[in-house]
């Protein structure tokens, strides 16, 4: 847990995605983050986290629908979403936290 605390305590925003190589959805949003993560380059990061390899992180943050997306600046959550989601959209909503 002390290293996810380091992987969010950023000045940039951080896309978490909670997935799983089960769930069709997480599968399908993997091309998605990538361009997303592209578009940001330095201007943030994403995370793809293994629920099923982190299974004691995904339960502390509730995560019950996959894939999750979580959004944190500076240690905090600011955006929260289960389901897929576009790269428009997820660029729009980090846009407001660059």
């Amino acid at each position: 847990m002390s290293k996810f605390g380091e992987l969010i305590d950023l000045k940039v925003p951080v896309l978490l995605d909670f997935y799983a190589e089960w769930n069709e959805q997480s599968t399908a949003m993997h091309s998605v983050l990538r361009d997303v993560a592209a578009a940001l380059g330095s201007r943030g990061k994403v995370i793809k986290i293994d629920v099923d390899k982190n299974k004691e992180l995904s339960q502390a943050l509730r995560v019950k629908g996959l894939p999750t997306l979580m959004i944190y600046k500076k240690g905090e959550m600011v955006w929260r979403q289960s389901g897929e989601q576009d790269a428009t959209t997820l660029m729009g909503i980090l846009k407001e936290y660059v």
